[in-house]
């Protein structure tokens, strides 16, 4: 069952409350008793865990790519220290 926050406006009691989703939401305040007690906006909070499609296969990105190394002696690398082939 979802976890859902509510807060009133009256008093300001916020409380954490277990529902079923298809259960009507509170109004009633238990802290007051005023019709003011609403459902809040939140992020839901969730982790994935295990070995799984995301654990195996997106955890760690793509592998990084390599540049191509010069050929050792070539002139124009060793004179200004970039190689115009590896481009």
């Amino acid at each position: 069952m979802p976890i859902y926050t509510y807060a009133c406006d009256s008093c300001g009691l916020k409380q954490d409350v277990m529902q079923k989703i298809n259960d009507t939401p509170l109004t009633t305040c238990p802290e007051c008793g005023k019709q003011t007690f609403s459902k809040q906006l939140t992020a839901a909070g969730f982790q994935l865990k295990g070995g799984g499609y995301y654990e195996t296969d997106f955890k760690n990105g793509p592998p990084p790519k390599t540049a191509p190394k010069a050929e050792p002696g070539c002139a124009p690398c060793a004179s200004n220290g970039s190689c115009p082939l590896a481009s």
